[in-house]
């Protein structure tokens, strides 16, 4: 059985660019850590986005031009980059159908045992992929560690770990 760290979209733009919080820089330690010790397969993702992100349903809710490709914000923060061994998984919204494709196709090869998830940003695209990964594998085991993760603000950080809760995903070192 394998185990699975998905590292979700631990990006400059989110860590201390356009919309970086002190959150998220202080989580980048424990990230690289868990990464370093993880012994099963690491997947990173990377929030991607075009020129024209202000024309796009997600720019006209948030207008703030952030992870255009090819930007420096775009790119995996330093402190992790050396630590992605493959290409990351470019995903133009918030939950990755490519990520649950991946991982079923993966489990019909050798079954997962269980698929843990950190990064940023917890209320919107951890929470996404989490709950679309139980999708796709209703039966393995989700796992969110929470100090590797942040939120857009600590309240909703706290509120989109209740949720994924809900959805019987473990929730671990909250």
């Amino acid at each position: 059985m394998q185990e699975i760290l998905i590292v979700v979209d631990m990006q400059k733009d989110f860590i201390d660019g356009a919309l970086g919080t002190p959150e998220a820089q202080a989580v980048v330690p424990a990230a690289a850590e868990k990464i370093r010790a993880f012994r099963g397969r690491v997947i990173f993702t990377r929030d991607t986005h075009g020129e024209n992100y202000m024309d796009s349903r997600e720019g006209s809710m948030l207008p703030v031009p952030h992870c255009i490709k090819g930007s420096p914000g775009w790119q995996l923060c330093s402190e992790l980059q050396p630590l992605c061994n493959d290409a990351p998984i470019d995903k133009p919204g918030f939950g990755s159908v490519a990520l649950g494709e991946l991982l079923l196709a993966a489990d019909r090869e050798e079954p997962i045992s269980s698929v843990t998830l950190i990064g940023l940003c917890t209320d919107i695209c951890v929470i996404s992929n989490a709950l679309l990964l139980k999708a796709f594998l209703p039966e393995t085991r989700v796992i969110v560690d929470a100090a590797c993760c942040a939120g857009v603000s600590p309240e909703s950080h706290s509120r989109a770990l209740e949720a994924m809760k809900m959805c019987q995903i473990e929730v671990i070192n909250q």
